[in-house]
């Protein structure tokens, strides 16, 4: 009885001593005297005890990091950068596996070579640029460092799933050297949206100006043009009635240079009433007297060869 009780005894043990649980989202790294076997999946697992042992426990989860670290520009600019990474195990192939588990001493040791070979990426790009230009690159910074180490965490068994910078500043005599940079372009920037709009403003001004002297010029000459039709029609009436006249004082058996000499006395007494001078100057003698009356005769005659 006491044999069949230890029997089952050391049976129990090695049962309970074989039984592995992995937990979800790790693999167990299994060796055999110091060598690479084979992985353990999530669950329950057997080994053979006293021959295969845990070596490693390996997770694949995502896993994140902070970085705080410096770079000198071209124009030897101090540029202070944080930045953040997010990076995994590739897959759970066993190749995959065994390098995360034997490229590195311990999880130290690929930490430290990750954070360095980050920083390194970023301060040879910075290194190339100047310090004006660095805050118009973020983007290109990331791509630069993911298209560096892409290659070489693969070798290692990680994968880069995302870098981001969040935040990048400099010397804080440069930080008020640029705050002076930027006033100034704003004041420069205000500067020329006010000229702008100055020069804006007196176009249209011009513009409308133009406009009005335009409206003015034409407005004018339709009102000099409505003076002389008003002119010429008051003339034509001026002579049908010198001609209608004449037509009466004929039939009456009356001398024409008559209403003649009556016509040029009225419009002598309208000059005088309507003018604006103070002296009418007139020759009055008998020659000057009959030369007018033929001049008026001669055009009271043009009338009558019209009609």
């Amino acid at each position: 009885m006491i044999g069949i009780s230890v029997i089952i005894f050391i049976v129990l043990v090695l049962i309970f001593a074989s039984a592995v649980s992995v937990q979800q989202g790790t693999v167990a790294v299994i060796t055999v005297f110091g060598k690479f076997r084979r992985i353990m999946h999530p669950g329950l697992n057997f080994r053979v005890p006293l021959i295969e042992s845990i070596f490693r426990r390996i997770s694949y989860q995502n896993r994140s990091i902070e970085l705080k670290f410096q770079a000198i520009s071209q124009d030897q600019a101090n540029v202070y950068f944080s930045a953040m990474l997010l990076y995994s195990v590739m897959n759970e192939d066993s190749i995959t596996i065994e390098r995360v588990a034997f490229k590195f001493m311990d999880e130290r040791s690929f930490m430290q070579a990750l954070v360095r070979s980050v920083e390194g990426a970023v301060r040879a790009f910075v290194a190339t640029k100047k310090q004006s230009e660095i805050l118009q690159l973020r983007t290109e910074i990331i791509h630069h460092v993911k298209d560096q180490l892409d290659k070489q965490l693969e070798e290692w068994g990680y994968h880069l799933l995302d870098i981001q910078i969040n935040d990048i500043t400099f010397d804080e005599a440069i930080l008020k050297s640029m705050a002076q940079v930027v006033a100034s372009n704003n004041l420069k920037a205000a500067a020329e949206n006010e000229g702008q709009a100055l020069l804006i403003t007196k176009t249209k001004s011009a513009e409308a100006e133009g406009n009005a002297i335009k409206i003015s010029a034409e407005a004018e000459r339709q009102a000099a043009q409505m003076r002389g039709q008003g002119v010429a029609l008051f003339r034509e009436e001026v002579a049908k009635g010198m001609v209608q006249a004449a037509k009466e004082m004929e039939t009456a058996n009356l001398n024409a240079s008559f209403i003649l000499f009556s016509m040029w006395t009225d419009a002598l007494k309208h000059f005088a009433e309507t003018g604006k001078g103070n002296t009418i100057f007139l020759d009055g003698s008998p020659e000057s007297y009959q030369r007018t009356m033929q001049q008026l005769m001669s055009t009271l005659q043009g009338f009558e060869g019209k009609k």
